[in-house]
């Protein structure tokens, strides 16, 4: 569970929580596993394409979007539930049907959707967690591919039937497959989080380490520079 308290720490005594949080269980911040590419990819198409995914706190999964090239876009967010319920205090409970999520814009000529989920699978979050990922439980932290067409949940389909088949994780994928929801933006001061609050120490012992095996994993796929939020507005 985040704490809001933790949200607007100076860098200072963010630092030395971080430090304090150096002391815990290695097993604590989640892992990376590395995966065989979806053998049914969506590999063509014009445009501007958009994809949404689950996988616990948002602030991790835009963090490590946002570093990977194709990407135009990566917006935190909510989705699965009413837009009367896309609040963040209110996801909070686990009774709303949301999930904090992240919607992607990606360049189809530069990444593929495919591509998309295999980052997802290997280094986001661990499919297996049933409504939890690290140390945040409850439904609004469950793994979900929010498919936007048809032909997404083939490809989401089939790469969760290849990815159980050859057993490259010690439990079965609980990763849901949800169709017709709508995406809600989050609050502005969710997005961006991991890029503005590199030590905060939920943001360095858990996501900051996903970062690193993007780089680490997909060192083809990764940029340095992340594509932000606040920069879009800023031009628009």
């Amino acid at each position: 569970m985040r704490f809001p308290s933790l949200l607007r720490l100076t860098a200072a005594a963010a630092f030395l929580l971080t430090v304090a949080y150096a002391n815990q269980p290695v097993s604590a911040a989640e892992g990376a596993v590395t995966i065989p590419p979806p053998a049914m990819d969506r590999v063509n198409g014009e445009g501007t394409q958009t994809a949404v995914l689950a996988g616990g706190c948002f602030w991790g999964v835009q963090g490590v979007f946002q570093h990977t090239k194709g990407v135009v876009s990566a917006v935190s967010g909510y989705a699965g539930g009413a837009k009367n319920t896309a609040e963040y205090e209110t996801v909070g409970t686990g009774r709303t049907g949301h999930a904090e999520s992240v919607q992607i814009k990606f360049d189809p000529t530069q990444i593929s959707f495919g591509k998309l989920l295999q980052i997802y699978f290997s280094v986001v979050h661990d499919p297996t967690q049933l409504n939890r990922q690290g140390p945040d439980t409850g439904t609004q932290y469950r793994s979900t591919i929010f498919v936007v067409n048809d032909e997404q949940q083939k490809v989401a389909e089939a790469y969760i039937d290849q990815l159980n088949a050859a057993k490259v994780y010690p439990k079965p994928i609980v990763t849901t497959i949800e169709t017709g929801k709508i995406f809600f933006p989050a609050e502005d001061y969710h997005q961006d989080y991991l890029t503005l609050h590199p030590y905060q120490p939920y943001i360095a012992y858990n996501d900051i380490p996903k970062v690193e095996n993007l780089k680490r994993m997909f060192a083809d796929t990764y940029r340095d520079k992340p594509v932000l939020v606040r920069d879009a507005k800023a031009t628009n």
